[in-house]
């Protein structure tokens, strides 16, 4: 199957019986425990990531790119910190469910601002670029494309996360556990570390900052890289 046809099959996937189950699972409501279990691990890498722009003192002179933003989970608690944001998704589903909870926090603000595109569609200049649990629905060589092209709109640093390829994780995946359910999601590709970095520096950025998230059922390597 080749990269058009997953980019195809995200899309469709978050415009129906995906935008349900990940809204819920991003949500506050009532959720069943592995649900419960990916909702935690998500927030752990959004609080990860928010600590790091805040530990940095400068948040609220950013402009960052929330690319595949989803429902809003870090951009909302981005601009409410001050950042200006310009946050993105692939489904017109999630941006309609972003801009809602946005609107319900901040009324008529235009920030953050919302889009219907996806990553090659992405245009502009931004202090910061994040690309947040998107890479797992891609094969390496899309994935380091996409990498790339979001490398060529930040100004000064890009954060990314991805599934980590690792012996334990591809046991898990192939056993059939890594998203478990009749309706779990796209194909879940994993990445190694090195191949994330090495298309990172052929770029022009360096990590910086690294953390790991592990839940039971939510895996999730996070990279801070700046320009060099």
């Amino acid at each position: 199957m080749n990269a058009a046809d997953d980019k195809t099959i995200v899309r469709e996937y978050f415009n129906s019986t995906g935008f349900d189950r990940w809204k819920r699972i991003y949500g506050d409501g009532e959720v069943n425990k592995v649900q419960l279990d990916i909702r935690t691990g998500h927030q752990q890498t959004v609080d990860t990531i928010i600590g790091w722009l805040k530990d940095d003192n400068n948040l609220s002179e950013l402009s960052i790119c929330d690319a595949g933003c989803g429902v809003g989970s870090l951009s909302i608690p981005l601009a409410s910190e001050g950042a200006k944001v310009y946050a993105s998704d692939i489904s017109a589903k999630m941006v309609s469910e972003a801009q809602d909870r946005s609107v319900k926090l901040f009324s008529n603000s235009t920030n953050p601002t919302f889009a219907v595109q996806d990553l090659e569609s992405l245009s502009g200049n931004f202090h910061t670029v994040i690309c947040l649990d998107v890479l797992i629905h891609y094969p390496q060589d899309k994935a380091d494309e996409m990498i790339s092209y979001l490398c060529s709109l930040a100004q000064s640093r890009i954060i990314l996360s991805f599934a980590p390829k690792t012996c334990f994780l591809s046991i898990l995946k192939k056993i059939g556990s890594f998203f478990p359910g009749p309706s779990k999601a796209t194909r879940a590709y994993l990445h190694r570390e090195a191949d994330v970095v090495k298309i990172l520096e052929k770029n022009g950025f360096t990590v910086q900052r690294q953390a790991m998230t592990r839940t039971r059922f939510y895996f999730s390597r996070l990279l801070e890289a700046t320009r060099a």
